[in-house]
């Protein structure tokens, strides 16, 4: 196997793995629009970094960060609702990002790789990034598992027993901004929240717990990532879009088996 699709195959994998249970708790709080907002603003993390000149991939992950504490503090305090607010960020960010870049004549950058992935195209030290983004977030989302799903089930119950709701509730979207950071070379700014959505979202269908959906949304991930990359190998097709098709394939699919989920 050549270099690049194994590097391309391991960052596919390793992403589609954590993503499978964090997108099960994107589902079950409604929180895709929140991720959108995230992944569009990578753009602007991208612009950042070229205009600081550090690694666009440090400046994704810090810049995602940034925005995740900003978006909670932000949903916490003022007065417009929380898809008023997200709606407002998420193309400002995307635009500012894109503004950003046209100043900056002296970079060239392949801003469709940005947007739509280029999975192929990775390097070493973006699969390092990669697999040890996606391997800190799965630890984490192992060790919080069971606080994570309390307040998801029942936040007020979760309070009265003790739990550090808001500091959980934070933890969480910290998480989704990290392997949104780390997606964005793989499937793209535009992308990244259905990699999240899409797996999660067919397996629910077929779970009959909270386990089970997250254990087959990593699987789904994992079948779209293999079968995105096979097609864009033997048809010659963008990477990131194929994974994506594929996963909407599976979730299509998941429609004609007999429903087994409550």
């Amino acid at each position: 196997m050549a270099d690049f699709l194994l590097y391309a195959l391991l960052a596919g994998l390793a992403l589609a793995v954590v993503a499978g249970p964090l997108g099960s708790f994107v589902v079950w709080r409604r929180m895709a629009y929140f991720g959108d907002t995230l992944s569009h603003a990578a753009l602007l993390g991208v612009a950042l970094g070229f205009l600081l000149d550090v690694s666009p991939t440090v400046a994704v992950t810090v810049g995602c960060l940034l925005l995740a504490v900003l978006l909670v503090t932000l949903q916490q305090r003022q007065p417009l609702a929380s898809d008023t607010l997200l709606g407002i960020l998420a193309p400002s960010t995307l635009s500012l990002g894109l503004v950003v870049l046209s100043f900056m004549h002296e970079v060239r950058i392949d801003l469709m790789a940005y947007l739509f992935g280029d999975l192929l195209a990775i390097s070493p030290t973006d699969l390092a990034w990669i697999l040890g983004g996606s391997a800190a977030v799965l630890v984490l989302l192992v060790a919080l598992w069971r606080p994570l799903l309390a307040i998801t089930v029942h936040e007020e119950l979760a309070r009265v027993e003790g739990l550090p709701v808001a500091g959980l509730r934070m933890a969480l979207m910290l998480l989704i901004a990290v392997v949104i950071a780390v997606a964005m070379k793989i499937v793209g700014v535009l992308l990244i929240t259905s990699l999240l959505i899409i797996p999660a979202a067919a397996a629910q269908r077929h779970a009959r717990s909270p386990e089970q959906m997250a254990l087959g949304a990593s699987l789904l991930g994992v079948l779209a990532v293999c079968g995105g990359l096979a097609l864009s190998w033997f048809k010659d097709t963008p990477a990131g879009p194929s994974i994506v098709v594929t996963a909407a394939a599976l979730f299509l699919l998941s429609f004609v088996l007999p429903r087994r989920g409550v």
